[in-house]
């Protein structure tokens, strides 16, 4: 693993912990009877509740931690941003808990309840473009325009240490841990992971799993390349990006023990048998994790292994699909 391959440090993760404790509480890390006799092969299933935040996802981490390390000017000048909606969410809460304006791109047709969230946290919303990359360039595009700060969602050092704190709070709720099996859509949480975990608990091993339908990082890390992909079509909007990014594909390579693809149809179990074992709700990026660790659970028999429920922002009319089996 070379030194390039890590764009931040145990201590960038303490530092970002210690900004954002004043505003965030730890959350839970529980375990599951049903679900475990479910998944099988003698495995505990550790399951960290980051839907149970105040934006019921874990990207309120990264916007505390990101916020809470601008300075006075940058504060005054206010950030911007691309999103599906979690990361939009997260900026918008810390925005409002800390008087910094937030605007927030999303792509037309983006999750309606996540949008109404977003404004109702105080950020401005524009809605224009295709999908996630395209709303990226056009922030990009209004960063020259209105001197804003532009906090990418994964290309910024203060996101992926707030990330990271996530498995800082696992280690110490579980420090026998073996393993983790993490969802990525642009790699914070998993990059977070593997920087806590290669200083902490060096003999645990971390996991990715994408969607099927929108595989690009997954296919550059087999390639050992940087690909991007057409499209990202999956219910999973969360992870629904179409390239890998500069400052999280180094490190995925050099870190990640496995990646696997799960297809909606796989997430959308998960995201029912979580309900079911768990009787917690999740969208289809929190469901990820479950479902890659359904497919790898033959490695991992007999290993302490932590999911994260990332978020639970799934809006009605997707819920209804999977519920009724239509997905």
């Amino acid at each position: 693993m070379t030194a390039g391959a890590w764009p931040i440090s145990l201590a960038d993760v303490r530092a970002a912990r210690q900004r954002i404790q004043p505003y965030l509480h730890p959350s839970a890390l529980r375990q599951y009877a049903p679900l475990n006799a479910a998944v099988g092969r003698d495995i505990q299933v550790l399951v960290k509740h980051e839907n149970h935040n105040p934006t019921n996802a874990f990207k309120i981490r990264n916007g505390l931690s990101a916020l809470t390390a601008l300075s006075p000017q940058e504060r005054r000048r206010g950030v911007i941003s691309a999103t599906r909606g979690n990361h939009g969410q997260g900026l918008a809460y810390a925005g409002e808990l800390l008087g910094i304006p937030v605007t927030i791109c999303v792509p037309r047709g983006n999750n309606p309840e996540k949008n109404e969230a977003m404004r109702g946290f105080g950020a401005e919303l524009i809605e224009e473009g295709n999908d996630y990359d395209d709303a990226l360039a056009i922030a990009q595009r209004l960063v020259a325009e209105r001197g804003m700060t532009l906090v990418h969602a994964t290309n910024n050092r203060s996101i992926l240490a707030g990330a990271g704190t996530i498995t800082l709070e696992i280690l110490e709720q579980a420090p026998e841990l073996d393993a983790m099996v993490i969802a990525v859509g642009g790699g914070s949480q998993a990059v977070g992971a593997l920087t806590v975990i290669r200083e902490l608990r060096p003999a645990a091993k971390v996991y990715a799993v994408q969607a099927e339908g929108a595989p690009a990082i997954y296919q550059s890390w087999k390639a050992r390349r940087p690909l991007t992909t057409p499209s990202a079509d999956t219910f999973a909007d969360g992870v629904a990006t179409r390239s890998s990014y500069e400052m999280t594909f180094p490190t995925l390579v050099a870190g990640l023990a496995d990646f696997v693809i799960a297809s909606d149809a796989e997430i959308a179990e998960a995201l029912r048998l979580l309900l079911r074992t768990t009787h917690n709700l999740v969208e289809g990026a929190g469901a990820a994790g479950l479902a890659g660790l359904l497919k790898l659970r033959d490695q991992l028999a007999g290993q302490r292994v932590a999911i994260i429920l990332s978020g639970g922002n799934i809006d009605e009319l997707t819920l209804k699909r999977v519920m009724a089996g239509e997905i």
